[in-house]
């Protein structure tokens, strides 16, 4: 675990703690020196963590909403994270994308920067296998290129095995654990001292309706929903009188994505509304809501709806 250059940092070195998926494409390049306004590069190994200089924002859908600022969003390749990612990145961010998967990052990092948004970081960690040192290294890595982190946005998710508790794998509740609610506490611990310093930070996790109301079968990944929203609440406490810090939690409800279809097989998914709708709402959470706003659990469905949409999450 060493920083590579000034524009690249790789968060570990075990190839086990990120997955290359099927049909990567030949290595990167590394960016190593900047040549007047030309970018030089020589061959080298792909690096987990190419954090790079922002290039020129186009930001068209959200105009400057975001200029200027740095979001990580984890679970970015996912069904409610890439429509977050994108948008962030159209908004004028320099958008961390965190998957498990190095070729799915590759596609969102290429449709980025096809798009002609800000380059994009991209960060392949299995959160299932991921220890407190692998956090406090990409903690490092984004302090020694940017200098800050305005936003995390939590969206990934592990569904697990649903069933009676007496046919679920105890080796399988420990990696639900580990990704549902040790992650975030331990990603968001990690970056506290880079994020506190920020002028207006933000902070959302995703929450699900089994982890407010636990119902039978649902096995682990309610008790861990439960548990992140345990973890929202306390943050939200914690940070009531630091003007510069917010903390939200969102409830999606059903929407058109990859987990509602493992755990809903047989739904009508076109019935669904898609993830895509959720963007503005994120988007207000990250960088326009005002501290006296901040602290809300907002049900994603009734801000769909038009109707009231948010309770405090201190109680």
């Amino acid at each position: 675990m060493q920083a590579l250059s000034q524009l690249s940092y790789t968060p570990t070195e075990s190839a086990a703690l990120y997955d290359i998926g099927e049909g990567r494409r030949k290595p990167r390049v590394r960016k190593t020196e900047v040549a007047g306004n030309r970018e030089v590069f020589r061959p080298g190994s792909y690096h987990p963590l190419a954090i790079t200089a922002a290039s020129t924002m186009s930001t068209a859908e959200h105009p400057g909403t975001l200029e200027g600022r740095v979001v990580l969003v984890t679970g970015a390749t996912g069904g409610l994270g890439a429509p977050i990612a994108r948008a962030c990145a159209a908004a004028g961010a320099t958008v961390v994308l965190h998957a498990r998967v190095v070729r799915k990052l590759e596609a969102l990092y290429d449709e980025i920067l096809a798009a002609g948004h800000a380059e994009p970081v991209i960060l392949p960690l299995d959160f299932a296998k991921a220890e407190a040192d692998d956090f406090a290294n990409v903690a490092n890595a984004l302090e020694s290129q940017f200098k800050r982190l305005d936003a995390i946005v939590h969206t990934a998710a592990m569904l697990g095995s649903l069933g009676p508790l007496e046919h679920q794998s105890f080796d399988n509740w420990v990696n639900l654990l580990r990704v549902n609610v040790a992650a975030p506490m331990g990603l968001t611990r990690a970056l506290m001292p880079l994020i506190s310093r920020a002028p207006d930070a933000s902070v959302i996790f995703t929450l699900d309706d089994r982890g407010i109301e636990p119902r039978a079968y649902w096995g682990g990944y309610a008790v861990t929903k439960a548990g992140v929203a345990a973890l929202s609440r306390e943050l939200a406490d914690e940070w009531e009188h630091r003007a510069n810090l917010r903390v939200n939690a969102v409830i999606p409800g059903p929407i058109r994505s990859p987990l509602r279809g493992q755990s809903h097989p047989a739904e009508d998914r076109k019935a669904l509304p898609d993830p895509e709708r959720l963007v503005p709402l994120y988007l207000e959470l990250i960088g326009r809501q005002s501290k006296a706003d901040s602290g809300a659990l907002v049900d994603a469905q009734a801000w769909l709806a038009g109707t009231p949409s948010s309770s405090p999450l201190r109680v």
